[in-house]
């Protein structure tokens, strides 16, 4: 980055001196250089999860299979529960999206990008205002955008949209393109289109056409189970949503019914 980023530069290297999780991403050093500042990461080989959803073809990925982005979700939310509730000070990430989300070797996935975190040095659950909005629109959370007033609710917000691109292989704002001018001129929220589909009383029925297309083989209770944890974390209230701490345990229980899944089905055809 420029040297005119140096408050993020040094706020990133700041915090990666003082937390260590296995799904936050290491720091390795730093560098200057001429006007630039430079921070060097452990190898993440797989990049970013979000070029695996929907920048797979360019980047020649193949698809990840249900079972890899549950794991994935898991790994991110422990990152998440570890700077929200086992540090001190505690943090807030505030920039909690896909493409923050990186992948090692075999795809267990790390939390990245400190630059904009926030610190609690009380409570985490008690909040702070922020001087000003940053972070990622589509990944904002409503009282965030609102108020000014920013807690670790708010990455639990930004993580609701991370599960709900999982589950559907799509940005958290696309963009429409209009038919007679061939020109991008309306957003469409994935948290919105998303929501519309899960106040249904049958959810799984319109939720099955708009799953990501590449995922053919999946546990369907699992991917439910996934989805309405996805509508919790982006409730309006935040004082409704769950924390880390749950999310962590909800997607815990959800992997392990997942993997019990598959060694029934792989017994079943070792029998056919």
């Amino acid at each position: 980055m420029k040297n005119t980023n140096s408050k993020e530069f040094l706020s990133e290297l700041n915090i990666l001196c003082r937390v260590h999780h296995i799904n936050l991403i290491e720091l390795i050093g730093y560098a200057a250089g001429g006007d630039s500042l430079f921070l060097i990461y452990e190898l993440a080989q797989n990049g970013a999860l979000s070029d695996h959803l929907y920048n797979r073809v360019v980047r020649g990925y193949k698809p990840l299979c249900w079972t890899t982005r549950v794991q994935i979700a898991l790994d991110a939310a422990k990152g998440l529960e570890y700077i929200h509730l086992h540090t001190k000070p505690y943090f807030i990430h505030r920039d909690v999206k896909s493409s923050n989300i990186l992948l090692d070797s075999g795809f267990r996935a790390k939390i990245a990008d400190f630059g904009l975190v926030k610190l609690l040095e009380h409570s985490p659950d008690v909040g702070t205002a922020a001087s000003r909005i940053v972070g990622t629109f589509g990944y904002l959370a409503p009282e965030y955008v609102r108020d000014g007033r920013v807690n670790t609710k708010s990455d639990v917000y930004s993580f609701g949209v991370v599960l709900m691109e999982l589950l559907t292989g799509q940005p958290a704002l696309s963009r429409d393109a209009s038919p007679e001018t061939v020109q991008y001129v309306e957003h469409r929220s994935l948290v919105e289109y998303m929501l519309s589909i899960l106040v249904n009383n049958d959810p799984f029925t319109k939720l099955s056409q708009c799953i990501d297309p590449s995922l053919i083989h999946f546990h369907k209770d699992s991917l439910l189970q996934m989805a309405l944890l996805s509508k919790d974390c982006v409730d309006d209230d935040w004082n409704r949503r769950p924390d880390m701490c749950k999310v962590v345990l909800r997607l815990s229980h959800i992997l392990a019914c997942l993997k019990e899944w598959e060694e029934k089905s792989d017994c079943n055809s070792s029998l056919c």
